[in-house]
């Protein structure tokens, strides 16, 4: 139950099923997993609950349109965000490819043809404890020079900010359980709640980049302060 739950959920968040897709019907789901329509059932309730799908009757399950859009104004430095903590700051690339952008990674960067991408996969660390994982896509047409910078030694989320100007960023900020690979990667149980963090940003008309970044619950707050403007109603 928990690996189809943590599987569809992937598929939501990475983008690879956007909102209004429709899932798999779960007489598909129980051919696909070799498991009762029971547990089928059991694994998508809690996605409904949580906002990530929505189950129409006769028509089948999909995936959630967003209710509520809030805006996070700034792009934090992760090594400067560790370090405001008091504590000491770890990096590790995990994994690095240039490659063709696939299909649901053309929709994370909001492109309508294929790219070079660089994928990078990386961990940061506070106090030696995981801290966050970082899973970025650059689009190489856009930031040629990012192909040739020693991402083993230096966190993209640094580079970009002090290389790269941007003139629009997008947030989406949502919560899940971690995946197995994730939990394996963190050091945490597979229910362990997650914050996840996904934002792209442009240059001009230059789509930029693509990060998803999973935190531990426990490990991580999220914190805008604003001020009231006089011409919307207080709420």
């Amino acid at each position: 139950m928990r690996r189809i739950r943590a599987e569809i959920s992937d598929r939501i968040l990475s983008g690879a099923w956007p909102p209004g897709h429709r899932i798999p019907f779960e007489h598909e789901l129980t051919e696909q997993y070799g498991c009762s329509r029971m547990t089928v059932s059991r694994a998508l309730g809690p996605l409904a609950d949580s906002g990530l799908i929505e189950r129409r009757r006769r028509a089948g399950t999909f995936v959630a349109r967003p209710r509520t859009h809030s805006a996070v104004i700034d792009i934090p430095d992760i090594a400067a965000e560790v370090a405001s903590r008091g504590e000491a700051y770890g990096y590790e690339l995990l994994s690095r490819a240039i490659r063709p952008a696939t299909r649901a990674e053309l929709t994370l960067l909001d492109l309508d043809r294929t790219v070079e991408i660089l994928s990078l996969r990386c961990l940061h660390r506070a106090a030696g404890r995981p801290y966050g994982l970082e899973e970025r896509l650059i689009n190489l047409e856009a930031v040629p020079e990012a192909e040739r910078v020693d991402f083993g030694v230096l966190p993209p989320n640094s580079w970009l900010l002090a290389h790269v100007p941007w003139t629009e960023a997008e947030h989406r900020i949502s919560a899940a359980n971690a995946s197995r690979a994730t939990g394996a990667i963190l050091a945490i149980d597979t229910v362990t709640a997650c914050l996840i963090v996904e934002r792209r940003t442009w240059r001009g008309a230059d789509k930029i980049t693509h990060v998803r970044l999973t935190y531990p619950g426990d490990a991580y707050d999220l914190v805008a302060r604003f001020a009231h403007r006089p011409s919307t109603p207080a709420v």
